[in-house]
């Protein structure tokens, strides 16, 4: 049965034709888009009318970066992400291990510039009434972890355990254990935390699915690993995947996995894996982005990666490329990011070409003359506007205000004919696009301090925003010829809002609701609006 909307505001981000009032599916591809008249005549009795009562409609939104199953794990867990200060923050804690006997205490999200206090945590706040439970809890950005001493004692991590490459275990004036650990540092913990069971990344994904159908996305570019990946297609064969997956596994172990899970890869129809996933360094808010200068609050730089200095990811993208796989590399500090260049560029020219699409995820703090650069490669820069809101209220006590000037640089990359791409990079902030577009237009920050936005200049039009959630995030997955726009022949994977995005004040964008998110042909999710 064919499935006809009338009766719509339909942005089909095909600039040759933009707006329309009405879309054909038939099975899963959309067969037809026009006006209300050309559509009611191709209607017959083995039609479904849905009428859209004017909404507007967009394509399926692409989150461009996600953890997926610990996006699932944290609607279900441990979540501090709303700690205004220490004390709360315990409160939180606690209250939560009350309620539980898990063998370890994990997750979390805190985020301590958000705190009255704004000073990291320590094992002192947490150890009196975590005794006799292992406990390590994350920041928001997920480089840098807190333990409390049973937790250190179990992972035998002491004031004499040296820093591993790329990490750091934290210590305070006396030399003692603060239980805060840095990137690479966390691994001492995280091989120790006993994995997940089948059945729990199942559900944690099932429940990732509800969540995002319920923010109209139809896809997602996942940072996966192997039980993910196996989760995944045990989901689709289950027949309930209801988002299409692009896989990126990471680039140190890529060729166990693609071998081990190459056929059910072959057989699926909405998982694809032709990308890997590398780390070039920190966040911004654990103080571990490499940056050229030192941080304002800091004698410190910066922790690059090992992999990156060491010239382990080089060869390693060398390889992957020549087997035509796309890399793409997490870089937030503009030292990172410069460097990655370097890698990106001596790899362009010593390998055969090809439509090779280089990612840059995060692009966070940019030189200017870098821009260009990667405009030059043709590479995509893969950010996430949300983190804006949260990074601006701090950002510049960190920084000197001239790398401020090109941090979440949106329209110097438009301006220069970037390929950017959104996402949200859930679950480290709320996964909802809107708020993403939202905060690409506005530039507003959680602290309320800039009613004209953080960086105005960097502002872009709603229009662009939309077109980097939608069909720039299907280019930067080679997928733009089967989604990403309402187009005849593409697949049938759309949105609709309860507001017109396009003609409601940007400050309103936050507030608008997805109605109905339609999946392969499929009415996945209906907005119960009474």
């Amino acid at each position: 049965m064919n499935k006809v909307f009338i009766n719509g505001t339909v942005y089909t981000v095909n600039k040759k034709k933009p707006l329309t009032e009405a879309t054909i599916v038939e099975g899963n591809k959309i067969l037809f888009t026009g006006t209300n008249k050309e559509a009611k005549s191709k209607i017959n009795g083995n039609t479904e009318i849905i009428n859209l009562n004017g909404k507007l409609v967009l394509p399926g939104f692409i989150d461009a970066h996600v953890h997926f199953i610990s996006g699932g794990n944290y609607l279900t867990g441990l979540n501090l992400r709303n700690a205004k200060s220490v004390s709360h923050f315990i409160e939180i804690l606690k209250e939560y291990i009350n309620k539980r006997d898990d063998k370890w205490i994990t997750g979390g999200g805190w985020d301590h510039e958000q705190w009255k206090e704004r000073k990291l945590p320590n094992k002192e706040m947490i150890d009196p009434f975590t005794p006799d439970v292992p406990v390590f809890i994350e920041r928001m950005d997920k480089h840098i972890g807190l333990a409390n001493s049973y937790a250190l004692e179990l992972c035998k991590i002491n004031k004499n355990t040296p820093d591993p490459p790329g990490g750091e275990i934290c210590k305070d004036h006396n030399g003692e254990l603060t239980g805060i650990l840095k990137d690479n540092a966390m691994n001492l913990v995280y091989s120790k935390i006993p994995e997940a069971t089948a059945g729990q990344m199942y559900q944690s994904a099932l429940t990732a699915l509800e969540e995002i159908k319920k923010n109209g996305i139809t896809s997602v570019h996942d940072i996966t690993f192997k039980n993910d990946l196996i989760t995944y297609l045990e989901l689709e064969k289950d027949n309930k995947l209801t988002c299409r997956i692009y896989a990126r596994l990471p680039i140190n172990n890529y060729k166990n996995l693609e071998n081990e899970l190459n056929q059910g890869l072959k057989r699926s129809k909405k998982i694809k894996f032709r990308s890997l996933k590398a780390f070039a360094d920190g966040s911004l808010g654990a103080g571990t982005a490499w940056f050229f200068e030192p941080y304002k609050d800091s004698a410190s730089s910066g922790i690059p990666q090992n992999i990156l200095t060491d010239g382990s990811l080089k060869n390693w993208a060398k390889e992957a490329d020549n087997e035509k796989l796309q890399i793409s590399t997490h870089a937030i500090g503009d030292k990172a990011n410069a460097y990655l260049l370097d890698i990106y560029e001596e790899i362009e020219k010593s390998n055969p070409e090809w439509d090779r699409r280089f990612r840059i995820e995060h692009a966070q703090h940019l030189r200017y003359e870098d821009i260009s650069r990667i405009s030059h490669l043709g590479a995509i820069a893969s950010c996430q506007p949300y983190h804006l809101y949260f990074d601006g209220t701090y950002a510049e006590d960190k920084l000197v205000s001239e790398r401020i000037k090109f941090t979440y640089p949106f329209k110097s990359l438009l301006d220069n004919n970037v390929m950017l791409c959104f996402g949200s990079d859930w679950p480290v902030v709320p996964i909802n696009p809107l708020d993403a577009i939202w905060s690409a237009v506005t530039r507003q920050t959680i602290d309320n301090q800039n009613p004209g936005g953080w960086m105005p200049e960097q502002k872009i039009s709603v229009e662009d925003a939309v077109k980097c959630y939608t069909l720039n995030s299907a280019y930067a997955a080679f997928e733009e010829n089967i989604k990403g726009s309402i187009e005849p022949g593409k697949l049938a994977d759309f949105v609709v809002l309860n507001e017109n995005i396009f003609k409601i004040p940007h400050e309103n964008i936050k507030d608008v609701k997805v109605d109905m998110t339609v999946f392969d042909g499929e009415i996945i999710y209906r907005r119960n609006s009474g």
